[in-house]
Formats: structure tokens, C-alpha cells, sequence
């Protein structure tokens, strides 16, 4: 299903939130929606693994990583994951790394920039937790869209 964020806006713009324009396309899927999935972290993507794992299949995981671009908290092989779980797509609230790899990859990342840095591997976290960045309250279970004009958030499915 085909859609634009600014089509939603305008057609929803009363019941929805817009992100603050901070993140970078990464993917080749620039359009990606789906149900919210939280996960609160910093620089330790262990738990990213874990969710990615997972069944995805019409869901987006929203990583809160602090806004820290000191390590990257996705990488071309967790992105692969991702893919092979049928995820909808990512936004990373920090960085991630083998920007060319995933660049050829069908799913839509969005993130604040890149790192070759390694992330820490401390398995702490929290799952499942409203977020708050980019101007935007990310719940579990309500919904994101984003393309490449930008993330919008319902409370409700619009497609």
C-alpha cells in the first residue's frame, strides 16, 4: 500500500505528531510503516538483536539510543536480521554503521548519522517503553509512517 506522509498529514494532521527533521535515510525502502516497538538503550545494541529476532511483520522498532553518535547500534547484519524477520523498518534515535551495505538493502532505516564504532555489549536496556525524542512521544502499539519527507506518529492505523 502506497502512501505520503504529507497525504496523511493533510488528511489527519489534527490526530498526529511530526518528528523533528534530524534523521538521515538509510535503505533502499524509503517508505516504511507499521506498529510501534520501543526500545530504550545506551550505546549497547544487545537488546536491538534480541527484539530483531523476533517476529516483526508489521511492526517498526524505534530505538532510543540517547541521541549518541559515539557508536553505532546497527549494522548491515542486524539490518539483515531485521529483513529476514520481516521487520517493517527501523528509526534510530543514534547511529549505525555499514551505511553502503545497507544502502543496497529493500528496508527503511532511518537514523541520526553513521559510526564505525562498535557498540557495548551490556544486555541493558528497556522494552516496551514510551520514548520521547525529535519532538515526539513513541508509544508501544500506536503507529509510524515515514518517507522520505518525514516520521509521523498515530495513535490509530491509517492504512
Amino acid at each position: 500500500m502506497t502512501f505520503t506522509t504529507s497525504d496523511l498529514w493533510d488528511i489527519h494532521g489534527d490526530t498526529l505528531a511530526c518528528a523533528a527533521p534530524v534523521f538521515n535515510n538509510y535503505g533502499m525502502a524509503q517508505r516504511f510503516y507499521g506498529q510501534i516497538v520501543t526500545l530504550k538503550l545506551f550505546e549497547d545494541n544487545s537488546l536491538v538483536r534480541e527484539l530483531l529476532k523476533t517476529n516483526g511483520q508489521g511492526k517498526v522498532l524505534i530505538v532510543d539510543g540517547g541521541g549518541s553518535t559515539r557508536c553505532a547500534l546497527v549494522g548491515d547484519q542486524l539490518a539483515q536480521l531485521a529483513l529476514d524477520n520481516h521487520w517493517s523498518g527501523l528509526i534510530i534515535y543514534g547511529s549505525i554503521r555499514d551505511s553502503t551495505q545497507i544502502s543496497q538493502m529493500p528496508i527503511g532505516i532511518k537514523a541520526l548519522n553513521t559510526c564505525p564504532v562498535k557498540s557495548i555489549k551490556r544486555n541493558e536496556g528497556q522494552v516496551d517503553v514510551s520514548l520521547n525524542f525529535a519532538g515526539v512521544n513513541f508509544i508501544p502499539g500506536q503507529y509510524v509512517y515515514s518517507d522520505a519527507d518525514g516520521i509521523i506518529v498515530s495513535e490509530s492505523s491509517l492504512l
